[in-house]
C-alpha cells in the first residue's frame, strides 16, 4: 500500500484519496457535515488523516459516553 502521509503525497493525490474513500457523491469543497471530519485540513496539508480520525472518535466518545470503549485522552472518566 502506498503512503498517504502528507509528506509523501501531493495536494491532488490527497484530494483523490478522499474522493476514493468517500465515494463519488462526496464533493470535497462542500464541507464535512456527513462525516463530521474536515478532510479539507488533510487535503491542504495541515493535519494527517490519523489526527482527524482521532479527533472525530474523541468527539463521538464525548457526545456518546455510553458508547465509549476506550478513553480519548480528554481526561473524562
Amino acid at each position: 500500500m502506498q503512503s498517504i502521509l502528507i509528506k509523501d503525497t501531493t495536494r491532488e493525490q490527497r484530494e483523490q484519496i478522499i474522493r476514493d474513500s468517500l465515494g463519488d457523491d462526496y464533493d470535497v469543497g462542500c464541507g464535512y457535515e456527513s462525516t463530521g471530519i474536515n478532510y479539507q485540513l488533510y487535503i491542504d496539508g495541515k493535519k494527517e488523516l490519523r489526527e482527524l480520525n482521532a479527533e472525530a472518535k474523541c468527539g463521538f466518545e464525548v457526545a456518546h459516553p455510553e458508547e465509549r470503549k476506550s478513553g480519548c485522552g480528554m481526561g473524562l472518566a
